[in-house]
């Protein structure tokens, strides 16, 4: 056990004259300022950002108010006429019989293809 203690008082010891701790102190310390500093600047940013956000909110509630105000002057109320506006929407009226024609004479390709020769022939 003396044996295992002393190689390791000489290993450490080796080590102590290896490293220059003054030196190794002066990094940390600049990693630390550096630290410190690059922290000081991502909340500065985020603070910016935070701001420019807020300021969009803010220009979308005066620009809606802005619109409301012209709309008021000039008489369009848009939540009367948009709750008197018809909610489902009206069926499109097919015509069955041209297409009950263009399916018995060979369906739609054929329709299209009559009338791209009939444009070539013109």
């Amino acid at each position: 056990m003396a044996n295992a203690m002393a190689g390791a008082a000489r290993a450490m010891g080796a080590m102590n004259n290896s490293m220059n701790l003054p030196a190794m102190q002066r990094v940390m310390m600049e990693f630390e300022k550096q630290s410190e500093m690059m922290d000081m600047k991502e909340e500065m940013m985020e603070d910016t950002m935070d701001d420019m956000f807020e300021m969009d909110e803010d220009e979308d509630l005066e620009t809606d108010e802005v619109i409301n105000k012209v709309l008021d002057e000039i008489g369009i109320d848009l939540g009367s006429q948009l709750a008197s506006a018809p909610q489902d929407a009206a069926p499109v009226e097919e015509k069955p019989q041209k297409q009950a024609a263009m399916l018995a004479d060979g369906g739609i390709d054929a329709d299209l293809q009559a009338r791209l020769n009939n444009l070539k022939n013109n």
